[in-house]
Parts: C-alpha cells; structure tokens; sequence
C-alpha cells in the first residue's frame, strides 16, 4: 500500500471514532439534561403546592382569628347580661336564700367514733408479716445429710 493510502485510512477512521466518541458523549449528556428538566419541573410544581398551602393556611388562621373575635365579644356580652341580671336580683326586696346548706361540724357530730390504725398485717400469728416470720426454733435437732 501506499502512504497516501494509509494516512486517508487513519483520518477516516479517527474521524469515524471521534464522529462515534461525540454521539456517545451527546447521548450521555443530553440525558442528564433531560432529567435535570424534569427535576427542575417538579420542584417548580411542589413550589407552586407549597403557595397555594401557604395561602390556604392564611386562609384559615384569618378565619380562626375573626372566630375567636367573635367569641370574645358573645362572653363580653353574656358578662353583662350576668351582671345585669345579678343586679336585679340583688334589687329584689324579698329576697330568699334557697340555698342554705348545713354546716359540716353536724356531720362531724355523727363521726365522732374513733376510727382504728390501719395495720399492716392480718389478725393472727402465722402471717407472712408478722415479726417473728422465718425465724426458726433451735429446739429440733439438727440431722446431718444422709448420701
């Protein structure tokens, strides 16, 4: 062959392996392209979530603000209608107490017994509490063991 030959055959072939290494690292590339796309879109649509969230939870704190207004001003307003109403009750002339409630020393009158001291073991001698559980007598006579 000739040397012109095999310097056209290099050049083709480098230019096809550079043609096929710039496919390669296009595909590879484009790819993550692709997926950084498709990422970036769906953090833009969580942000668009997030807003709309932010906004509903304004939403609902403005709503529980004016409830609680609106609550404050109804016990206001039963506070007064209380005192108004005690006023007149307390401007009545015959005014009866319906109310009288004995005091509570008769009650201690009827309890006067003399209640007893709880105790912390049962009546008898052979409780597991009583002072001289698990003390043995010396009064048998030791055997020695048997084997």
């Amino acid at each position: 062959m000739d040397e012109s030959n095999i310097n056209w055959i290099i050049t083709i072939a480098v230019l096809l392996a550079g043609i096929g290494i710039g496919a390669m690292s296009y595909h590879f590339l484009n790819a993550r392209a692709g997926q950084v796309r498709t990422l970036r879109r769906k953090v833009a649509e969580r942000d668009r979530e997030l807003s709309v969230l932010k906004s509903g939870v304004d939403e609902h704190f403005t709503e529980l603000t004016g409830l609680a207004e609106s609550l404050r001003r109804d016990s206001d307003t039963l506070m007064q209608r209380l005192e108004k109403g005690a006023e007149t009750l307390n401007s009545l002339p015959h005014r009866t107490n319906t109310l009288n409630v004995p005091p509570a020393e008769v009650e201690r009158d009827t309890t006067n017994e003399r209640l007893a001291t709880p105790r912390d073991y049962a009546d008898g001698s052979g409780g597991t509490l009583s002072e001289d559980f698990g003390l043995k007598s010396r009064d048998v006579a030791l055997q020695p063991p048997r084997y």
